[in-house]
């Protein structure tokens, strides 16, 4: 496998280039404001006509401080006086979307992110956990996770999400040497983590994810190389390895480390070193950016072939319909995108008049659907079985996808695929690069990538 991983500074200028993480599809940029509540109102029929499981994602976006490198929807607030406005408002959000879902529909998943959840006290957390058990069914085996910051969560915190039901930790770490850390303004030294993760294996978290990211400033491969043997060290069960999505037009804090950042063969080489020592200590490399035990259930997922991508990343509730809520949350429910807007106060208008925050979403057409499954399995399994997708969706492969196959030909040659009458199937190489791989099958990002203004990272 070493072999297989190395590359040149062309094929890497080749590749490395803009692209979406397709955590939906279509992506965000291709949505429309013209989809609103009421839209959403009507999917929700129709959700509830089919029957779906249900997933649950609840946005808490306060965090203490701001993290130079985060791309995400923060609130950045030291006095926790801002929590209880909003948790009122979450409520009657929770409330008007627990009236659309009827209790023969369990909740298999439903997790916490931000911002930082932690943000809040154990006595909000247990509140608005009572308050969401109280107008949902929750399947026996739900999957309850939240995002925890070692910085600001403490053992009280993790006895409280324990008792309440919760059973899978995300925690956020990104890098522990020092100088890295001082440069994105996240001061985490390992033993605090360390510590944190002891406590909630001793508490019987059933999984606990922890993030890394790599090209950060200051990063190395030989700095880096040493976090991920403390990694390993701390036996998590999953490992998400993010590229550092460098997006200053959108976030401008990200533009005061810019001449202190990895590139090219620097952050490939960066990827590579902790691709292959996770390997090597008996992870599995489920794709792009996660890692698993084998024995965990992300792993289990993508050998029965039933893994998952939504808004979260990698899931094994596939099937469920996604409701968000809090500011910036989306929803994926049957055929359509919905999401919440972006600031508090108009997030709470809208609430206040119609229970309802959408702001903007999307309809999938057929082709759409067709489009979001091979994107999908290439994500999810690093394989299209052209049978599969010509038997789901009624078509010849071949025909439907003539120009695709044809645009894939360069990366069967340069070792991203292997092409055969049967299937698409990425290798090592093409699973790092499996971004530039789904591309092909986008015919909306030609005229995104005419815009005036960068809409992706790039792809590594």
């Amino acid at each position: 496998m070493r072999g297989e991983l190395r590359v040149g500074e062309e094929f890497l200028a080749k590749y490395n280039r803009p692209g979406p993480r397709y955590t939906s599809y279509p992506t965000a940029p291709v949505w429309n404001d013209t989809f609103g509540p009421g839209d959403l109102e009507r999917v929700f029929g129709e959700a509830e006509s089919a029957k779906t499981p249900v997933s649950l994602y609840m946005h808490i976006p306060f965090c203490e401080s701001l993290c130079l490198f985060c791309a995400c929807n923060v609130v950045i607030q030291k006095n926790k006086n801002v929590a209880p406005p909003y948790l009122d408002v979450l409520k009657r959000e929770m409330e008007r979307i627990s009236h659309s879902i009827s209790k023969s529909r369990r909740v298999v998943q439903f997790h916490w992110g931000g911002g930082t959840p932690t943000y809040l006290t154990p006595e909000q957390i247990e509140d608005l956990f009572g308050f969401t058990r109280e107008h949902f069914k929750f399947a026996p085996d739900s999957e309850i996770g939240i995002e925890v910051d070692p910085r600001v969560t403490s053992r009280a915190h993790l006895e409280a999400i324990r008792k309440m039901g919760f059973n899978r930790l995300s925690m956020g770490i990104q890098d522990f040497h020092p100088d890295v850390q001082k440069a994105v303004h996240r001061i985490q030294p390992f033993e605090m983590t360390r510590d944190l993760l002891f406590a909630a294996r001793e508490l019987g978290f059933e999984s606990i994810n922890v993030d890394l990211i790599y090209g950060l400033p200051y990063q190395t491969p030989e700095t880096f190389a040493h976090t991920v043997e403390q990694i390993i060290s701390l036996s998590p069960d999953r490992i998400a390895l993010f590229s550092y999505a460098h997006v200053p037009w959108l976030k401008k804090q990200q533009g005061s480390f810019v001449a202190h950042l990895p590139e090219g063969m620097v952050k490939f080489e960066i990827f590579r070193t902790g691709l292959l020592q996770f390997v090597e200590a008996g992870y599995l490399y489920i794709g792009m950016d996660h890692f698993a035990k084998p024995g965990d259930e992300l792993a289990v997922s993508q050998q029965n072939r039933t893994l998952h991508r939504n808004f979260q990343g990698y899931t094994t509730k596939a099937g469920a319909d996604l409701y968000g809520m809090g500011i910036t949350a989306i929803s994926g429910i049957q055929a359509a995108y919905a999401q919440n807007h972006r600031d508090i106060p108009s997030w709470q208008k809208a609430v206040a008049e119609r229970g309802l925050a959408t702001m903007r979403g999307y309809h999938l057409s057929e082709e759409d659907l067709l489009r979001r499954a091979v994107i999908s399995r290439l994500l999810c399994h690093t394989v299209v079985i052209k049978d599969e997708i010509s038997r789901e969706f009624v078509i010849d492969f071949d025909e439907c996808f003539a120009e695709e196959l044809r645009r894939l030909e360069p990366f069967r040659e340069d070792g991203l695929i292997l092409l055969n009458r049967g299937e698409i199937r990425a290798t090592w190489l093409g699973r790092i690069f499996i971004r530039n791989l789904a591309m092909v099958f986008d015919p909306y990002l030609e005229k995104q990538q005419l815009a005036a203004k960068q809409l992706f990272s790039k792809t590594l």
